[in-house]
């Protein structure tokens, strides 16, 4: 099978390819920066195409011959819809390494379509959401009759700038949790509990991850609230932008943030990226009972590359499984996160 890292010249996708290449796949590499993507296929020794997303016909000819692509550039807000329109007419294999809410359900909302068409469509298979995911079902596993899910991690060395353009999107959108099965916008920053590491308190609070929509559908389990670590000068400044949301949803405070975002942020560094980890904790309770777990994971865009091209290499040295949506724990087991490396999890306690 022939497939794809589209996105390739980004930050995260440069380090896909790079540790493809180390495995011994060979991946086509695309995006719609010609130079970038020429100078970056010529130093791994691959093959590359340039195409862009704003024209339906452009990604079809794009992925002609494509078994699976592995769609690594964001925000996914403006192109997971053509890339995934793009696979269902090729019959190409969806995957992201998205972590934005609407881009799940859009992605859900074409699971018939993508029976139809034979392809696997399993968006959020890096960093964003294969830990938590698959943590989430661990805990349904040993409590099936939960009906509160509550996430929290905490991640260490930055972000890319993909990354705080999706964070830059999410300033005017608010949060969002899942009651009694159903979404719900909340306020920035609308609830804050502790989270307990190495016997110290961390402050986090909500936030709109995607697993509020993912972990859903996973477990069915119906109340989910996901938080991240924060201090609290930062919990109480997000809550004052309550007050701008308005004006943050503009298209022209977003292309000014966004471009403070592609001056300032170049991502953590290898250095960093080695020395910096990500802590996740889950608790479910229902029935009068409850089940907690705590797991350590490397660093998110490290985890990011070993858990989206694990999904890679299954694809291709089994069978594919039948067509249709997926969460990650849906595709690969509530316990592929073990095993990759760096990934450590406690006991329920």
């Amino acid at each position: 099978m022939q497939w794809m890292i589209y996105g390739a010249n980004g930050y995260t996708g440069r380090l896909i390819a790079a540790e493809a290449v180390k495995r011994g796949l060979q991946p086509v590499l695309a995006g719609r920066n010609e130079a970038a993507l020429r100078a970056l296929a010529d130093e791994l020794g691959l093959r590359w195409r340039m195409f862009t997303l704003d024209l339906p016909g452009a990604v079809e000819e794009g992925l002609r011959g494509i078994g699976l692509v592995l769609h690594c550039a964001g925000p996914f807000s403006a192109t997971s819809a053509p890339m995934l329109e793009g696979c269902l007419a090729n019959r190409t294999h969806y995957l992201d390494i998205t972590g934005e809410i609407d881009v799940f359900a859009h992605c859900h909302a074409q699971h018939a379509r993508a029976q139809e068409a034979g392809i696997v469509v399993a968006p959020g298979v890096g960093f964003d959401v294969v830990p938590s995911d698959c943590l989430a079902a661990q805990l349904h596993r040993e409590l099936p009759q939960a009906t509160s899910l509550v996430l929290g991690f905490e991640g260490g060395g930055g972000f890319s700038p993909g990354t705080a353009k999706t964070s830059v999107e999410g300033l005017g959108s608010g949060g969002r949790v899942r009651e009694q099965g159903e979404l719900r916008r909340v306020p920035l920053a609308w609830k804050t509990r502790t989270f307990t590491r190495d016997g110290k308190d961390r402050m986090a609070m909500t936030i709109p991850w995607g697993d509020v929509y993912t972990a859903f559908v996973s477990t069915g389990i119906p109340n989910i609230e996901v938080y991240t670590t924060a201090p609290p000068k930062t919990i109480a400044r997000l809550r004052r932008l309550r007050l701008l949301g308005p004006l943050l949803r503009t298209q022209f405070m977003q292309r000014w943030l966004k471009r403070r975002v592609e001056r300032s942020v170049k991502g953590p560094d290898a250095q960093t990226r080695d020395n910096t980890q990500a802590y996740f904790w889950g608790e479910v309770r229902g029935g009068g009972q409850a089940q907690v777990r705590r797991m350590v994971t490397p660093n998110g865009y490290a985890l990011t590359v070993s858990a989206s091209l694990g999904i890679v290499e299954a694809f291709l040295t089994q069978d594919a499984p039948p067509p249709g949506y997926y969460t990650p724990s849906q595709l690969m087991g509530a316990d592929y996160v073990l095993e990759l490396p760096g990934v450590a999890i406690d006991g329920p306690t």
